[in-house]
């Protein structure tokens, strides 16, 4: 979720899911030890509880980050073992850290021992020639030599060479099953799934196999599922209709927009707001077509409503 699930979309995830563990973009340690460590972990105080997303593969620097991510209150550290872009692969981290087990071990270890607070860890179902049940397994039991005992589980494998990042979100077939097979086997972990869920009836179907679910591309293309998952499965209320948080979020572009931050920063993630509703197109290209006229257009989003209505007549009427 690099370069999407930045600070103004988790504010607007969170109105949408006050219950939700939000997580940020993938950070690398080399980005908070040696660059601004400010703008990577800047977050507003609403989005809490929110984990940091860590990318690396040396124990001292994972150890330090997360002693920092626990000083600046993050509720969580997560390692990402998954990612499988080339950048990161020349890094050594993400998910060619798969073929690493015991480097993983050691590094949730050192975190584990550097803080208080959960340190977890994302990964895939294997890599490459390295995809069978018994390799995620093992893979699974060696880091858990380190005390770790929340997996995310990405759901399918990565392929180092040959796919692109995007691909590698489509491309590798899905495996639930493996999943559902490793929380049976360790019902001592906490397995969290994740991949190709997009939908309030497949998260409650994976929830009664597996302890929790995270969305992705799906929360983000079609956010209103985050709504729909506060109100069946949490007891905190949300807003019920998208009207309400276009207001909230006009509130908040109003207050972005003092400090400094073109409006085009926080309207690119309301683009699906509307999604599967009529004038779903006409909101997407206003605010497309609008949102870089004015840095300062606080009214986009009210505009972008009103566009919808002159050409889906009962659009902003929520079912």
């Amino acid at each position: 979720m690099m370069d999407w699930t930045d600070r103004h979309c988790r504010y607007f995830h969170r109105l949408l899911a006050p219950s939700a563990l939000l997580y940020t973009e993938m950070v690398t340690t080399g980005a908070i030890i040696h660059g601004d460590a400010d703008r990577f972990l800047a977050y507003n105080p609403e989005e809490q509880p929110l984990a940091l997303q860590l990318g690396g593969s040396d124990p001292e620097d994972l150890a330090a980050c997360a002693r920092i991510a626990q000083q600046r209150g993050f509720a969580e550290i997560n390692l990402n073992v998954g990612c499988p872009s080339d950048r990161v692969q020349r890094g050594r981290f993400g998910a060619c850290l798969m073929l690493e087990p015991e480097l993983v071990r050691d590094c949730m270890l050192a975190m584990l021992e550097a803080v208080d607070i959960p340190v977890t860890i994302k990964t895939r179902l294997g890599v490459d020639d390295h995809y069978s049940y018994q390799y995620m397994s093992d893979f699974v039991g060696r880091v858990a030599e380190s005390g770790c005992s929340v997996f995310i589980m990405h759901a399918r494998k990565a392929m180092l060479a040959g796919l692109s990042p995007k691909q590698n979100r489509d491309v590798p077939p899905l495996n639930h099953d493996w999943v559902y097979r490793l929380k049976q086997a360790s019902p001592e972990l906490e397995i969290v799934i994740n991949g190709g869920i997009d939908s309030i009836e497949a998260v409650n179907k994976h929830l009664e196999q597996v302890d929790g679910v995270m969305l992705g591309r799906a929360a983000y293309h079609t956010p209103w599922l985050l709504a729909e998952c506060q109100q069946q499965l949490f007891e905190k209320s949300a807003p019920n209709r998208r009207q309400d948080i276009i207001e909230l979020m006009s509130v908040y572009l109003e207050r972005q927009v003092r400090k400094g931050t073109a409006v085009k920063h926080v309207s690119r993630h309301l683009l699906g707001l509307f999604q599967g509703l009529p004038g779903a197109k006409a909101w997407r290209r206003y605010l497309s077509e609008n949102a870089f006229k004015d840095d300062n257009n606080i009214q986009l989003l009210h505009q972008g409503v009103a566009a919808m209505q002159v050409v889906g007549g009962e659009a902003v009427q929520d079912p």
